[in-house]
């Protein structure tokens, strides 16, 4: 295998991304080539995934230019593992999006951005230069200000405002921790960032530049206080670009805030006191947040802020042992989430609302269909032995070591909040019964689609589901994998050796 194979998943996207401009109004015909696209990628992704795994870190020199010199593309196990849950989502949310996105969307270009925002993705996670980060992060929100707001309807345009103002704010953050780095150690490349940061005699600028870098990734990973434009935005889009959005955009910043805090600053004390008070107030926001909201949609929201927390605190921690709970519980996350945002778009699909008051008898009416959502919802939860058990043990644990035990107090509150709200949702949305109210005439309801159409609302949530319990109940080889990333983001030698072809 060779090392150039890990760029082709960015080719992949733009290739694909292109071509379907060509069928800008052949809506049919974009349908087909983006699943094919999602598909291709999705085994090329598995391809990359075990050649690093057997082989160790890929690296690519744009330009044949030598680190630091050139941009590289680095395919450590981080970065190839983010990219394979990538394909994954990316591919179940394209067939959904084949029935659940409205032909008027699809006419001005939905696959081609979606592509393209894969393509970003897959860029920021391959990259190893922090200023090509800022490049990748910019195409990313390019592309979701367009789903966010293709279809043009107020709420969208609402929530698209308040996403794009954020994200910008956060961008111009990024663009001067950049700016303040560069001019410490006049590179740019990350490895080489990490081998001369120790040099840097001010290390008062050198904190100033990880308190820059965390506000910019903070606000794009929605941490306390800096989440308040999520739930303002998530839930306005379709279903399919929440979802891809839940399981990812939020998941890029967390990405970073790993990459940067252990390669560059390696667990800075204040850093890590710092941290650690801001993944607390996230669980405890976000778990506030959940407990009071009727609507499906915004519960999710919630607890893709507080679950977020969780994996922020055990980078705060940072041990082996908590960078392995946080890579286990960084898996479980993307899959989930972006597979509880499609529940909720088949739900919508089913009774024309996402409000809890509103809903009911789901168990009744669609009892399999149900029981296949209960999976993914108690999977978040974390009851044993599904997927969102395992890596609360290696948190709570690395907790206890490190004798934090307000993390670990906070870990206890957002699981249990998590259950809580997931039970009075169980309750409302598929045991009670169905109050009586009016629904909208003008609307085509799941019972009214032809089998093929069915199919193809539930083909998305069953795989992701497969993957889930595979997490779950092949939590073992989960387990490798994290602690295997979890070694070499303690011990980066063989990222920079790597890098530097030492």
């Amino acid at each position: 295998m060779t090392n150039d194979i890990i760029i082709l998943p960015l080719v992949i996207h733009l290739f694909f991304s292109i071509v379907l401009m060509f069928f800008w109004r052949q809506v049919n015909i974009q349908k087909i080539v983006s699943v094919v696209g999602n598909f291709v990628a999705l085994v090329l992704a598995i391809w990359i995934f075990i050649g690093v795994y057997s082989q160790g870190i890929l690296v690519v020199e744009s330009g044949n230019w030598p680190a630091p010199f050139g941009i590289v593309f680095v395919g450590d196990m981080l970065a190839v593992t983010l990219v394979l849950l990538t394909a994954i989502a990316g591919f179940a949310v394209s067939i959904f999006s084949t029935i659940s996105v409205i032909k008027a969307r699809l006419r001005f270009g939905y696959f081609s951005v979606f592509h393209f925002l894969l393509l970003g993705l897959n860029g920021a996670f391959l990259t190893g230069d922090v200023f090509n980060l800022y490049v990748w992060f910019e195409i990313i929100i390019i592309s979701s200000f367009v789903l966010i707001s293709i279809g043009g309807e107020k709420n969208q345009l609402e929530g698209a405002v308040k996403y794009f103002a954020l994200n910008f704010f956060a961008s111009m953050i990024f663009l001067t921790a950049l700016g303040v780095l560069y001019g410490l150690v006049g590179t740019l490349n990350m490895a080489d960032i990490a081998l001369k940061i120790k040099d840097v005699d001010n290390t008062t600028l050198v904190e100033i530049s990880a308190v820059l870098f965390l506000v910019g990734f903070g606000i794009k990973s929605a941490i306390f206080p800096l989440y308040f434009w999520l739930p303002a935005s998530y839930h306005t889009p379709p279903s399919a670009v929440s979802a891809i959005f839940a399981g990812l955009l939020t998941k890029v910043g967390v990405y970073a805030l790993i990459r940067i805090f252990t390669l560059i600053y390696g667990g800075d004390a204040f850093l890590s006191t710092l941290l650690l008070a801001l993944a607390i107030m996230t669980i405890f926001s976000g778990g506030v947040g959940a407990i009071i909201q009727n609507n499906i949609k915004k519960v999710f929201m919630y607890f893709i802020i507080c679950h977020i927390g969780f994996m922020i605190g055990g980078l705060a921690l940072y041990t082996e042992i908590a960078l392995a709970g946080v890579i286990f519980y960084l898996i479980h996350d993307i899959v989930i989430k972006t597979n509880l945002f499609l529940i909720s778009g088949v739900i919508y699909r089913i009774k024309s609302t996402t409000n809890m008051k509103k809903l009911g008898g789901l168990y009744a009416n669609y009892p399999k269909l149900s029981l296949l959502m209960a999976i993914p919802l108690f999977s978040l939860v974390g009851i044993p032995p599904l997927s969102g058990f395992w890596p609360k043990i290696s948190l709570i644990l690395a907790s206890f070591n490190a004798q934090e035990y307000w993390f670990f107090a906070a870990l206890i509150f957002g699981s249990l909040i998590t259950l809580i709200v997931i039970a009075k949702l169980w309750s409302e949305v598929f045991w009670k019964n169905q109050p009586k109210i009016k629904f909208p005439k003008k609307f085509i309801y799941f019972d009214q689609l032809r089998m093929g159409q069915k199919l193809t609302f539930i083909f998305p949530i069953a795989f992701l589901t497969f993957v889930t319990l595979y997490i779950g109940f092949g939590a073992e080889h989960i387990q490798q994998v994290s602690q295997r990333i979890a070694t070499e983001l303690m011990n980066n030698d063989s990222y920079i050796n790597a890098v530097f072809k030492r």
